[in-house]
Formats: structure tokens, C-alpha cells, sequence
């Protein structure tokens, strides 16, 4: 029988993910991957390929994988990490209805289906769901409104479903702001001297890495019973600074 403590994370091909999957398999979890694609290199004891977007328009796919899932778990589901995320960069006049729906299935949707339907699973092991969000739930830019609102949807679910399953299952969240991930780079795909400036945006002149998502996850998944609706959040400072025109 494995008694290790089990965890699932969604969007693990990415370098959150990533850092996620070895973090807690190093921590000697039973790691359970999900993404549309595993790359080589991705550390987890079992791989569910999984798209976020057609569960949540599929319900005999999305009851396949749930079924995959549940085989997995057996003895229950000590965190899940809503970590699988979406980020379209464009003009709010630009979105188009499709670039809208597919935003919010991936990105709000499914962590509240997935949520919902391994709530007993989570029960059984009093464990605590943990979602990745953004600094895009409370402070954002042009050209990011259709991320920004899925996140504060996120965010909002999060502080709704502590409130609601709390003496149940914890539910807490991450909002990072900039980490060095290759989501990041993209958004400055057309403005490197812009990502090297970054960092000095900051007050700690330094963005974040990977390894402080997984640190703050760990503490999460960890931590006290009294640890629930709270939002960690991962920005060097950013969000305490005034910006002056030049």
C-alpha cells in the first residue's frame, strides 16, 4: 500500500509545473502530473495527459480523466494545485469571444470543477486545494484583461470556497507577479531591453523564480488547519510602490 501523501497538479509542463512536480516528489509525495503534453524532463510518478479547455466542454472526456484520476487516489487527495494557467496578450478590442471562453475554462473553470469533484477525495486526507492566481487579480496593464479577469475570478473562488468548505478542506492561493518562466519571456517577446529593465521595477530588483511558487506551496499544502482564504503574495514589493511619471 502507498501511504505516501498524494498531490495533483495541473499545467505541469510549464516551469511552474515543473518546479511543482520536483518539489514534492523530492519531498518524497506520490506526485500526479496533468497536461495537454509531458515533456521528458518532467518529474511525477504518474502522467494524466489532460486539456483543460475540453473537460469543461466534454463531460464524457472530463469523467475519463476524473476516472483516471480517482484509480490514482484511492486512498485520498492530499493537495491539488490548480496550477494550469492561459495568458493571451492583446488589445481589449481584439478579444474575441473564443480567446474569452477558452481564457476563463482553463483558468477559473476547471480548477472549480476539479476542486468540486475530488472534494471527497480532499475530505478524506483533510486536504487543502491551493491555486495558483496572479498578480493580474488585483493590479494589471493593457493589453491583459481577459488573464486579468479569469485571475480575479480565481482569486475570488478561493476566498469563496474557504469560507464555504474550510472546516472541510483548506483553500488557499499564490498570486505571483513577474517569475522567470517562459510565460513571462513571451510577453516580452517583442521587448527584451523591457524584460531586462524588469527586475529594477521591483523593490527587491530582483523577479522571482520558480522555487519561491514552490516554497510558498509548500508551506500551503503544510501548513496549519487555521491556514485557510489566505492569499500569499509573490512580487518582490511591486505592489507597494508608486510609480511618478519621468
Amino acid at each position: 500500500m502507498d501511504n505516501r501523501k498524494s498531490v495533483l497538479i495541473t499545467g505541469a509542463s510549464g516551469d511552474i509545473g515543473q518546479s511543482l512536480c520536483l518539489g514534492f516528489k523530492e519531498l518524497g509525495c506520490k506526485v500526479i502530473a496533468t497536461d495537454k503534453n509531458r515533456i521528458q524532463s518532467l518529474k511525477a510518478d504518474h502522467f494524466i495527459e489532460m486539456d483543460l479547455d475540453l473537460i469543461c466542454n466534454n463531460d464524457i472526456y472530463f469523467s475519463s480523466k476524473v476516472a483516471s484520476i480517482k484509480k490514482l487516489i484511492s486512498g485520498g487527495l492530499n493537495t491539488l494545485i490548480n496550477n494550469a494557467a492561459l495568458q493571451i496578450v492583446k488589445p481589449v478590442h481584439e478579444i474575441s469571444l473564443q480567446d474569452w471562453q477558452k481564457s476563463l475554462n482553463i483558468n477559473l473553470t476547471a480548477p472549480f470543477m476539479l476542486s468540486m469533484t475530488l472534494l471527497d477525495e480532499l475530505k478524506a486526507s483533510k486536504g487543502s486545494i491551493i491555486n495558483i492566481s496572479s498578480i493580474h487579480a488585483k493590479l494589471t496593464k493593457p493589453n491583459f484583461s481577459v488573464y486579468s479577469a479569469s485571475k480575479a475570478g480565481l482569486s475570488g473562488l478561493t476566498k469563496s470556497l474557504a469560507v464555504e468548505i474550510g472546516d472541510r478542506v483548506r483553500v488557499n492561493s499564490i498570486s505571483p507577479a513577474a517569475i522567470n518562466t517562459q510565460m513571462l519571456k513571451k510577453s516580452f517577446y517583442d521587448n527584451s531591453s523591457g524584460l531586462n529593465k524588469l527586475a529594477d521595477y521591483h523593490p527587491s530588483k530582483i523577479i522571482g523564480t520558480t522555487t519561491d511558487v514552490l516554497d510558498a506551496a509548500i508551506y500551503l499544502a503544510n501548513g496549519d488547519r487555521f491556514v485557510n482564504g489566505i492569499e500569499i503574495t509573490l512580487d518582490g514589493g511591486i505592489s507597494s510602490r508608486l510609480h511618478d511619471p519621468n
